[in-house]
């Protein structure tokens, strides 16, 4: 612990690191004659029992008096604990019911002394384990350093995290998990809509755009990433891609409609549709200032998703309106061509259905 807290000061990842260690619990061993206990019919387990009971301070049940309820704590005088020598006065039951024989501990008085010196350990356990916490202000890049520093930990050494630390250790990678599915989803979505797998990656180019957007602040350390700027970041996917789709799906239309070509129909397409693209994301961006703005309890979860979702808008908006139209006539779908063929193929039925309705 000392090593891991010295490596913390050293990287200046941490205001502040502290831990409670502190070997300040004595310990008194009790050897037992296990020939003679046996030979009395007494087992392991009542010796145990018998000294959990005694000396442990169990709170077992509760009892009424003039009207207070009192806690039950079975447990030896307190003149009767405060030596080693007085575990040789205690008795345990045997087999047979009868009056027991006493815990013979075996130590004399020079060897309790060395043996109370010698045998100190943590106050605290968990899991039955001798157990310290090391307490320090923590980032995520402050986390990933004392994962590299428990790894070097000797052998027989474990740790884990508590609080925050432990949810971002279990829960951090799940991110690129759910925001890869959310893209594909998304994207299958698009290519459903627009028959095409051309279009979508033109519509979703918006997206990177926006997620860089919604990161600047966080590099900044305005906010931190956490569950809450996450939420955010998976909710800008969905908004930022509905600027692409009204471009897209508009431009497509002046191409089969008007015979425009690619460049000719997103120019056209950014102008017409740009007013309800900058209404859409001021109307966003408006409805989230409260959440900028909010005070008291969960104001900072409120604030890490209207942070994120705000900057994200605002700058993959203004990106949106050059890069993509540009994506577009690079990579898009040419409906011209389409377009060409369905009016061939409109003059060809109308010239059917003249010929037919001449008299014979």
């Amino acid at each position: 612990m000392a090593k891991l807290k010295d490596a913390a000061r050293k990287s200046g990842l941490f205001i502040v690191s502290d831990s409670d260690l502190d070997f300040n619990q004595p310990v008194v061993r009790v050897n037992i004659d296990r020939s003679k206990a046996s030979d009395l019919g007494i087992n392991m387990q009542q010796v145990g029992g018998t000294l959990a009971t005694l000396l442990g301070g169990n709170y077992v049940n509760r009892f009424n008096l003039e009207g207070r309820s009192y806690q039950v704590i079975p447990q030896v005088p307190r003149d009767k604990r405060l030596s080693p020598e007085s575990l040789g006065g205690y008795y345990v039951p045997t087999n047979t019911g009868q009056s027991g024989a006493a815990v013979d501990h075996r130590l004399d008085r020079d060897r309790h002394r060395s043996e109370l010196a010698d045998a100190l350990q943590p106050a605290q356990l968990r899991d039955l384990l001798r157990r310290c916490r090391c307490r320090a202000s923590r980032s995520a890049q402050a986390v990933d350093f004392l994962e590299g520093e428990a790894k070097k930990l000797p052998a027989g050494f474990s740790h884990d995290y508590l609080a925050d630390s432990r949810q971002y250790v279990q829960e951090g990678n799940q991110l690129a998990i759910t925001f890869g599915f959310a893209l594909i989803i998304i994207f299958l979505v698009l290519a459903a809509q627009f028959e095409s797998l051309r279009d979508p990656l033109v519509i979703m180019i918006s997206v990177p755009m926006a997620i860089v957007g919604a990161l600047i602040p966080l590099f900044f350390g305005v906010a931190t990433m956490n569950i809450y700027t996450q939420v955010g970041l998976l909710t800008l996917v969905g908004l930022i891609t509905k600027h692409g789709i009204l471009m897209v799906e508009f431009a497509n239309e002046l191409q089969l409609n008007e015979g425009l070509d690619r460049r000719s129909a997103i120019e056209m397409a950014a102008r017409i549709r740009l007013r309800p693209i900058l209404m859409t994301t001021a109307a966003m961006v408006t409805g989230l200032i409260p959440l900028l703005t909010a005070t008291g309890a969960g104001a900072a979860s409120r604030f890490s998703i209207g942070l994120v979702v705000v900057a994200g808008m605002s700058i993959g908006t203004l990106f949106t309106l050059f890069v993509l139209p540009a994506v577009y006539v690079t990579i898009a779908t040419d409906h011209r061509a389409k377009a060409g063929s369905n009016r061939t193929k409109e003059i060809e039925d109308f010239d059917l259905g003249r010929s037919a309705l001449k008299p014979t």
